[in-house]
């Protein structure tokens, strides 16, 4: 069977269970952290594989790799992962949680690049008039990016506005070559 097929099955099934107990933020935010960790630490995969390791070290290793405050629901899907030995595509569960909570919530992804960081309120503006645009929430963040050299980029969604300096100064240089 696919590696994806059953990983969004699981994913269904904790979303399901999350929504029904009212705690899916919870394990969204455990979800993203335990995701992140896979990320930030690439040997908890393979340390997760290892054959020799106790069912019970890893599962305090993913709690762990969850976050300092999990909920039990979250703990309890773990425990049912690793005892149907599906531990190795955990990684996977949790990007298949995180896609699905999106799904449902309507919650787009929206980055803001600039050569400098900006305050506060230039933020929320921009925040609002993507949420404004897309009639959902949106999960903002922020880069600054020296090398655009003025200006700002934003993405979210499929959409991408780039206002950078750099890519006005590229576009000058095109035509002046023509």
């Amino acid at each position: 069977m696919d590696i994806g097929v059953i990983s969004v099955r699981y994913a269904r099934a904790l979303l399901k269970s999350s929504t029904d107990a009212k705690i899916e933020d919870s394990v969204y935010k455990d979800m993203q952290i335990l995701a992140k960790s896979y990320i930030d630490v690439p040997e908890l995969r393979f340390t997760i594989d290892n054959p020799m390791l106790s069912k019970d070290s890893k599962e305090n290793l993913l709690v762990t790799a969850a976050g300092s405050n999990v909920c039990e629901l979250t703990k309890t899907f773990i425990s049912l992962v690793l005892k149907e030995g599906r531990e190795g595509i955990m990684q996977f569960m949790a990007n298949s949680y995180i896609t699905l909570y999106r799904k449902q919530k309507n919650v787009i992804r929206g980055k803001l690049i600039t050569a400098a960081a900006v305050s506060d309120n230039t933020e929320q503006k921009m925040r609002q008039m993507v949420e404004s645009n897309t009639n959902g929430t949106v999960e903002f963040e922020t880069e600054v990016e020296p090398d655009i050299i003025g200006g700002f980029i934003l993405e979210y969604d499929t959409y991408r506005m780039d206002a950078s300096v750099k890519s006005k100064l590229n576009g000058i240089l095109t035509q002046l070559k023509k």
